[in-house]
């Protein structure tokens, strides 16, 4: 059955870079998750610009296809390894941000962009525009990978609609805060379990403006594992998710299958 290696940054926080410093700083971990035998690297929510970026959102953000986007590629493409980034994003039509998470192959290729749909307190929902395509998925490696951002996976509504459309690896770019421990250490693995998936989280960790992250990035199995798990400072997580061991998960645990839809009508 297929695995997948996988690397979870977890980012430090700090005053929020230019994009030019974080593209430098994602390189050097992208060669490193890549001499680690990793063929994927999950990086935090808004890893390109910082997440304390205050009134200064709509001048930091960029098109799913800018300069940014470009850079990624070249950079998967040099060490062979696919991405996952985070972003404040500009529709060119619209005009309005959104805050975004995008996947890039391991040869450079723009595999998926992702619109958070879920959005969290009073700057998130000043700055952007929820989105509007909750499951958005690629296969990487000969793993069907979804991706949510931060809040969305605290809705068990988002993750399950994930698990019914087939996604095994979801990966959730993060920039949980303390005091929300819970949410890393019970809510995750409580999602991985009940919608039997892998879930991947990547947070950063330390204060960022007025924001003090909680870390614990952690890869979440579908038997109720935790395989890795990152304390309070930053790391760099190597662990497998192993599609044999989902299924046979799934073959052992009914909630999938025994689900009765029809009595769900709230």
């Amino acid at each position: 059955m297929p695995s997948l290696r996988i690397a979870l940054h977890q980012a430090p926080a700090g005053v929020p870079r230019s994009v030019e410093d974080s593209l430098a700083a994602l390189d050097e971990t992208a060669r490193t998750a890549a001499a680690r035998g990793a063929g994927l690297l999950v990086t935090p929510e808004l890893s390109l610009t910082g997440y304390a970026l205050g009134e200064d959102v709509a001048e930091r953000a960029e098109p799913a296809d800018g300069p940014s986007a470009r850079a990624l590629s070249r950079i998967a493409a040099a060490h062979g390894i696919a991405v996952v980034y985070g972003y404040p994003e500009r529709d060119p039509g619209s005009g309005q941000l959104y805050n975004s998470a995008a996947l890039v192959a391991a040869d450079g290729a723009p595999l998926a962009g992702y619109r958070k749909t879920h959005l969290y307190g009073g700057w998130e929902s000043r700055h952007f525009t929820p989105g509007e395509r909750l499951v958005v998925q690629a296969e990487l490696a000969g793993v069907r990978a979804g991706l949510l951002v931060c809040y969305d996976v605290e809705f068990p509504e988002a993750v399950r609609a994930h698990a019914l459309a087939g996604t095994e690896l979801l990966i959730v770019p993060t920039a949980l805060m303390r005091p929300y421990d819970i949410v890393a250490q019970t809510l995750l693995p409580a999602r991985a379990w009940e919608s039997q998936l892998y879930v991947a989280y990547a947070n950063r960790a330390g204060c960022e403006g007025e924001f003090d992250f909680a870390g614990l990035s952690a890869l979440a199995a579908p038997d109720g594992s935790v395989p890795v798990r990152a304390g309070r400072h930053e790391a760099l997580l190597i662990a497998d998710v192993d599609t044999g061991l989902l299924r046979a998960s799934r073959e052992r645990n009914g909630y999938l299958t025994d689900r009765r839809p029809e009595l769900y009508t709230v």
